[in-house]
């Protein structure tokens, strides 16, 4: 099961308190204060693990806490201090303060660890407290709480290439071809109920990520059909391939296709309508007698659109769709593809450390 939103309470251990203790032991005149100090309270690490795809696990296991520091003991000894929790997130995902709303951390890279709350500190014992004209105090600290926060989990998956169009255009079917990915196809509206990611393969060490986005509809801004909340998925693409069947049994015209997609694309995110696009004209095998095709090839070139025509079915134009796409991602550098983002908010500590 896909699942790319979820909400967690994370709670770091608080620290241990401080001990009153008086050292009396035989054949030692002078024994004073020795309580101890409490341990530290054990933190929340949250980390990227390449091998996750999806928030499932935080459905069902919404809670992490961290382990409590030890009190402190007589004879100076210090409290244990309390086990951190490391909490592994799938790359690609993005913290928010659930509570305020604000971006905090944005995991879009394998390996990244914060620190997303910190433990308490321990309380010093009454052996912190003695001076020479307080020999034998008898106060310690309490130990502080940790750092307790809701946060809201969003995952945008990180790919090359996002394939975006009307239902059942055959993007499904063309990731499929292209990658080991095996989507649901079907010859009905919304069979793709979730995103999925397939590696296209080259030919050496050349290679790059499809994202299938489920199909998008008129008013899919407004909630229709599935709405647009898998568009979050082609916000850290670097290309966009628009496709648009030009089969002669379809009841819909291209070129109204692909205003309808561009349109609910800006709606979404100008930024996300305004990345690098390749059209692919999608079933040239059964594109008959009329001249959809060719009003598609009209279109593009008055547009200045780069348009490949291609058959999943046949396998007619894929190799050059490929050849295509990994040319145009060699001209779009990496940098950019969450650059929209990045410079809205930098990463910051929500625990106030």
């Amino acid at each position: 099961m896909f699942i790319d939103e979820a909400k967690i309470h994370v709670s770091a251990g608080g620290g241990g308190n401080g001990c009153v203790a008086f050292r009396r032991e035989k054949f030692v005149p002078r024994g004073g204060p020795s309580g101890g100090d409490g341990g530290r309270g054990g933190d929340i690490i949250l980390t990227s693990d390449p091998h996750m795809n999806t928030l499932l696990k935080f459905r069902y296991n919404p809670e992490y806490r961290a382990e409590r520091g030890g009190h402190g003991e007589g004879s100076n000894c210090h409290g244990k201090d309390g086990k951190d929790n490391t909490v592994t997130l799938p790359v690609g995902t993005v913290v928010y303060n659930l509570t305020t709303g604000e971006k905090l951390w944005d995991f879009d890279t394998p390996g990244m660890t914060v620190v997303v709350a910190k433990g308490g500190r321990g309380g010093r014992g009454n052996a912190r407290f003695a001076t020479s004209v307080n020999q034998a105090p008898r106060r310690a600290e309490p130990g502080t709480p940790g750092i307790a926060l809701d946060l809201r989990l969003e995952l945008k998956l990180l790919a090359d290439v996002g394939l975006v169009g009307f239902p059942n255009v055959g993007k499904s079917t063309l990731i499929s071809r292209l990658s080991a990915a095996r989507p649901r196809i079907a010859d009905y509206p919304f069979t793709t109920l979730a995103p999925s990611l397939g590696v296209v393969g080259l030919g050496g060490d050349r290679s790059f990520v499809m994202a299938d986005i489920p199909g998008l509809i008129a008013g899919a801004h407004e909630g229709k059909g599935l709405g647009i909340r898998f568009l979050r998925h082609v916000e850290r693409t670097r290309l966009l391939l628009h496709m648009v069947d030009v089969a002669e049994q379809s009841c819909r015209d291209p070129l109204d296709d692909y205003n309808v997609i561009l349109n609910e694309l800006q709606s979404f995110s100008p930024v996300v309508a305004a990345k690098p696009t390749l059209v692919v004209a999608s079933r040239i095998d059964a594109v008959g007698d009329g001249d959809r095709l060719v009003r598609l090839r009209e279109f593009c070139a008055e547009q200045g659109l780069p348009l490949q025509e291609i058959s999943s079915v046949t396998g007619e134009g894929l190799e050059k769709l490929k050849e295509a796409i990994w040319t145009r991602l060699e001209q779009i550098p990496k940098s950019k593809e969450s650059e929209a983002e990045k410079s809205d908010d930098l990463p910051i500590d929500a625990s106030g450390h």
